[in-house]
């Protein structure tokens, strides 16, 4: 089943997405974008070198940690670009 397209056109197609615990994801490797939706707020984070392929939620299911080819990522050690 694919997944409900949630992102602008202009971005294309990710190389990963998904949905855990009220919160959505996006990863845009060409563009090193990582897009956020969590209660109806979207936020857009600069992925740096990281290559994305999952997220894990930690904290007890408060927070959320992204696992790339460096290791897990937590959000705070991503620049928030909006």
């Amino acid at each position: 089943m694919e997944p409900v397209k949630w992102w602008a056109d202009s971005l294309g197609q990710p190389a990963a997405s998904g949905s855990q615990g009220g919160m959505r994801y996006a990863f845009f490797p060409d563009k090193k974008l990582l897009l956020i939706e969590r209660a109806g707020k979207l936020q857009q984070f600069d992925s740096g070198e990281h290559y994305i392929g999952s997220v894990t939620q930690v904290d007890r299911g408060k927070a959320f940690a992204f696992t790339s080819e460096h290791g897990p990522i937590n959000l705070d050690d991503l620049t928030l670009l909006t």
